[in-house]
């Protein structure tokens, strides 16, 4: 039986034979089976550079809300420039991932003020703008503009691990693997081809059960013609996830009004507000970390009171349970003193400031209990 390639066996160009047939048998499987989305409905740059930020990290059927809502908010480049980060932020509330929203938001600014409004159409231009990878330039230029540029996001490796029989996890081969997407890329309709093989890896080519008998792409495909095609991509040796505890404060004041701080703008909830607290240290209660915690972070003394709620949420890279406390203000001004901004506001105001989604949470378990 054949092995799997080894990177250093990944051919930089495939034969023209191969190359001509896979072309034209994904556009013509693309032509019959292509998913009809928004943002294909036209060649605006600013609306595929919104959905191709969205896209990342997040499924489809999730990004299609959110993506209409954006465009009735901000419908233009310009608009996006000049709202307020917080404007934007409250847009993006639930799609997890922030700093796209941070980026998209400095990258508008600096489309108006370096390129007058106009999205750059050359590669480096836009590989200078922040929040935009190699993937996504490639992507938005490809659509708006039919540039022949190719793509390399997780649909597109799975894809090309299984046609080659990638013996190695996708993250060992990446240079080879964007130069295979490149040799493969159709010069003349790059915008449906993109497009193609992004339907192709979420549709047919799935991480799961891939649907074979309705790939285009089957007779060329190394894991498929091995037998192999559900064992690839082989995947890197994970580590389990830290998890970190951290007890959070909801602190009323005598005119029943909750104070909430608004994060620094750096890291992974940069600029959201949220319910004050921090990590529980070895050997601390809860209600000790979330008094020490406050007196650290807002410089005020405070009575912790009943449990509110306990939520377990899990990022990328660790995981959370955050044990949410009743806290009564007992003396002190409260100071901005590890975050950028403080505000009591009642508890039908909430609604208006952006909050992670673990602390929209707390905010319903609140109005549950009024």
């Amino acid at each position: 039986m054949p092995h799997p390639t080894k990177p250093t066996d990944l051919p930089s160009s495939l034969p023209d034979f191969a190359i001509l047939e896979l072309r034209r048998s994904l556009l013509a499987w693309y032509e019959n089976a292509g998913r009809d989305l928004p943002w294909r409905q036209g060649h605006d740059p600013y609306r595929i550079w919104i959905s191709e930020i969205m896209l990342q990290q997040t499924q489809v059927k999730t990004v299609i809300s959110y993506y209409e809502r954006w465009l009735d908010q901000f419908p233009t480049l310009e608009k996006l420039a000049a709202a307020d980060l917080q404007q934007v932020l409250k847009a993006w509330q639930g799609l997890g991932y922030y700093a796209r929203a941070r980026n998209l938001h400095r990258a508008a600014q600096e489309i108006v003020s370096c390129h007058a409004g106009v999205f750059p159409h050359q590669l480096a231009e836009v590989l200078a703008l922040p929040g935009i990878g190699r993937t996504t330039a490639g992507g938005i230029l490809s659509a708006a503009f039919n540039l022949p540029l190719p793509i390399l996001d997780g649909n597109v490796k799975r894809i090309l691990a299984r046609l080659l029989a990638l013996s190695v996890p996708p993250a060992k081969a990446i240079k080879q693997l964007w130069q295979v997407s490149a040799a493969l890329i159709d010069p003349i309709h790059p915008r449906n081809f993109n497009q193609a093989i992004m339907d192709l890896g979420a549709t047919v080519c799935t991480p799961y059960n891939p649907n074979c008998h309705q790939c285009p792409w089957k007779s060329n495909c190394l894991a498929y013609n091995l037998g192999i095609q559900s064992q690839l991509p082989m995947r890197e040796t994970s580590s389990p996830l830290p998890h970190k505890q951290i007890g959070v404060a909801v602190i009323w004041n005598d005119q029943g009004q909750i104070l909430i701080d608004r994060r620094r703008p750096q890291g992974l909830l940069g600029g959201l507000w949220e319910f004050p607290g921090g990590k529980i240290e070895l050997g601390e209660t809860v209600e000790d970390c979330i008094q020490r915690e406050i007196q650290e972070e807002l410089g005020i003394e405070i009575a912790v009171g009943s449990h509110l709620i306990t939520i377990d949420h899990a990022y990328t890279h660790f995981r959370v349970t955050l044990t949410v406390h009743h806290c009564r203000h007992l003396s002190g001004i409260p100071q901005p003193l590890e975050c950028d901004e403080i505000r009591w506001v009642n508890l039908e105001e909430l609604d208006q400031y952006p909050f992670p989604k673990a602390n929209v949470q707390i905010i319903n378990a609140l109005r549950q209990e009024t």
